[in-house]
């Protein structure tokens, strides 16, 4: 499949690049990682990168201005999700060919056009072992980004499924001139509001008799905090983490765009994969989520975790 792409990459004058909504860094590193590449590659064709942007993550650069008629006789490549309600921009459907490359276990309702390696940790990782196998020329912002997916999602290389491969991608990355400090500083420096809002959260999770921790986020929080969805779903679920007597952890924050709960999963070394398939959702073993229609079904996932853990 991988070869299939790249020959397609060479037939079209026209590759535009999307990626799942509310995106995390490994979704835009991995866009913007590749489509840098490939404009570095190819100076005449026409590469794009479309969807939303999280406030978070700006600092990565905007998306492109896409009229709907470029999609006519273009290649959509897609990263980091196979699933086609998560796709940010759903014009990739009036795209002449798709393919998608991703490192979730979900099946895709897409296309079969797809390149999944589910032992890479980021997508970005497996995006760079394919570019470097194939002798492209990765350019120092490309591999900025590609530093940035990885470094976030293994957890600043802490999480499980961190392998050698996974270090020595990276390291290959930082010889490229990939800028980590420029990475760091924009991740991991935040405002005085941003961690008193953080320590608030941290006092407002529960926990259940078996080691699940929670947070219920309604409506209302976002009175109190007037931030985006990202920064209470994606941002508030790790003030549980790294608690010895918690093993899984959950954030589940109210949209309302959408009239849906959004329900982010973690845990420390117990595979919770399969319940957030349960419930529609999906990801990795330690890190996954779904999206659910009611508080009563929150409890019941709760109530699923307790089970697994009692087990």
């Amino acid at each position: 499949m991988i070869e299939k792409l790249f020959k397609k990459i060479e037939e079209y004058d026209t590759i535009i690049l999307h990626r799942h909504s509310r995106p995390d860094l490994d979704a835009l590193g991995s866009q913007r990682g590749l489509a840098l590449t490939l404009k570095e590659a190819y100076p005449s064709k026409k590469i794009y990168m479309v969807g939303d942007m999280s406030t978070r993550y700006a600092f990565l650069g905007a998306m492109d201005e896409v009229k709907d008629d470029a999609y006519l006789n273009a290649l959509v490549i897609i990263t980091d999700v196979s699933v086609s309600t998560m796709v940010s921009d759903e014009r990739y459907k009036n795209a002449k060919e798709v393919f998608i490359i991703d490192h979730h276990k979900n099946a895709s309702d897409i296309t079969t056009n797809v390149i999944s390696d589910t032992s890479k940790i980021a997508v970005c990782e497996l995006i760079t072992k394919i570019l470097l196998d194939r002798g492209f020329v990765i350019p120092p912002y490309a591999a900025t980004s590609f530093f940035g997916g990885i470094v976030t999602d293994s957890g600043r290389f802490q999480y499980g499924e961190t392998t050698g491969d996974t270090l020595r991608i990276a390291g290959m990355l930082l010889d490229l001139g990939a800028d980590k400090e420029f990475i760091y500083k924009n991740i991991y420096t935040e405002s005085l509001q941003d961690r008193l809002m953080k320590n608030w959260f941290g006092t407002q999770f529960k926990t259940t008799s078996a080691g699940v921790a929670y947070l219920k986020n309604d409506k209302d929080i976002f009175e109190k905090f007037p931030v985006d969805f990202f920064n209470i779903s994606r941002g508030m679920v790790g003030v549980m983490a790294g608690i010895a007597e918690i093993p899984i952890w959950c954030n589940f924050t109210y949209d309302i765009e959408n009239d849906v709960i959004i329900g982010e999963f973690r845990s420390r070394d117990i595979s919770i994969v399969d319940i957030a398939k349960k419930y529609g959702g999906g990801g990795h073993d330690l890190a996954c989520g779904a999206t659910l229609h009611s508080w009563d079904e929150v409890d019941q996932v709760i109530e699923d975790f307790n089970t697994l853990l009692r087990n």
